[in-house]
């Protein structure tokens, strides 16, 4: 088998020198923290996507704490999500005392299934948080007739979804809040990073005073003078430096690039890979265009006889950086301490068993992905 000469990641960060650039002239100006680039990154998010506000986070795990917050989850409230995601989703909803309900997922599209959305709602259900899963956007429309005859709130997850579009719309500007994260993996970056995007006023002011230790500026700031504030809630220092905030803002002009980058890779595994045996490709939901920030195939255990640890591991020796996504969150020591039990998402283990995701991001070369392909169809055999 060939090896590749240097490890090939299955994500990566896009960092130019006007990136660089970014970064040097904040260290060279009056504002690390707290500055005017903060404001800046906000607006350019909020208006890529189409909502009327945003609000940035240290990383992607904080803004969606402050968003199950703002949406008012407390101790005996329920909130539907899927289980195939990275743990931070649901954690959330425990730090807010909250309990995580995993609603399985659909076959088709890995994404949360609507209709088994339905079987979970309760008395207790106050939100619902699916999630952009590879980057492909969620039934929302489904979604939200749902959150609508139950008056719930839902909190879009779509760190995995920045560009996307979901029936002609960029994903942000639909869910009552949505989440996207500026990890280095994920579309555009600022090291660590998150946001939260909404087009309530309501929820635009509670996630600006959770990020900055629950303080205001109040009435009682024109008797006192600017410099007075006071505490009105209980808060965190989430607030994203100027740093980050300048880095974002010079990625996001380069996202539709970056994203159209992606989709030329998966072009290229769907064209190379859907004939390969034992390998399912990803569908797509109709009426979206994903972001692609996971190529996710499935390992069709039927036709293939090779268990997938050793696919892994030998994908690994040739220097290929597979990965699988995700583990069912509450299949986690913790989650199974607080009373899951594994079998309550069928479809959702099942994909999990069959899981392995192939290298994708923008700086990827075609001979990279020829790389890919090769050494998966040789493992194979």
């Amino acid at each position: 088998m060939n090896k590749r000469t240097t490890f090939l990641s299955y994500g990566k960060q896009s960092i130019d020198e006007s990136d660089i650039e970014a970064v040097v002239a904040v260290l060279r100006s009056p504002f690390l923290t707290q500055g005017p680039k903060l404001g800046e990154f906000e607006k350019s998010v909020a208006a890529y996507v189409g909502a009327k506000y945003a609000v940035a986070f240290t990383n992607g795990t904080a803004a969606l704490h402050g968003a199950c917050y703002a949406a008012g989850i407390s101790a005996g409230d329920e909130v539907i999500t899927t289980p195939i995601t990275f743990a931070a989703t649901s954690n959330a909803v425990l730090y807010c005392g909250g309990t995580p309900v995993f609603a399985d997922i659909d076959e088709h599209t890995y994404n949360i299934d609507p209709k088994e959305i339905k079987k979970k709602i309760t008395s207790k259900t106050k939100a619902i948080m699916p999630v952009d899963f590879t980057g492909q956007p969620v039934d929302l429309d489904e979604i939200m007739k749902i959150a609508d005859e139950h008056q719930l709130v839902v909190i879009e997850d779509g760190a995995h979804s920045l560009g996307a579009i979901y029936k002609g719309k960029k994903i942000g500007s639909q869910a009552h809040m949505t989440m996207f994260s500026f990890h280095p993996v994920k579309p555009i970056t600022t090291g660590e990073g998150g946001i939260i995007t909404t087009n309530s006023e309501e929820y635009y002011e509670k996630l600006k005073r959770f990020r900055s230790h629950g303080i205001s500026k109040t009435l009682h700031s024109v008797e006192q003078g600017d410099w007075y504030y006071e505490m009105v809630e209980l808060g965190y220092n989430y607030r994203m430096t100027e740093l980050q905030a300048a880095l974002g803002l010079s990625q996001i002009v380069k996202l539709d690039g970056f994203i159209e980058r992606r989709r030329e890779i998966a072009r290229l595994y769907n064209e190379k890979l859907g004939h390969l045996r034992g390998i399912i490709i990803p569908k797509q939901l109709e009426e979206t265009e994903s972001g692609w920030h996971l190529y996710s195939i499935q390992l069709d255990c039927e036709k293939i006889t090779k268990p997938r640890k050793a696919i892994f591991e030998e994908m690994r020796s040739l220097n290929i950086g597979v990965h699988v996504h995700y583990i069912p969150v509450y299949w986690h020591p913790y989650y199974r301490e607080l009373g899951y039990e594994k079998g309550i998402c069928p479809k959702a283990e099942e994909w999990y068993q069959q899981a392995m995701t192939l290298p994708i991001f923008p700086g990827m070369m075609e001979e990279d992905v020829e790389s890919v392909v090769s050494a998966l169809s040789e493992v194979l055999q």
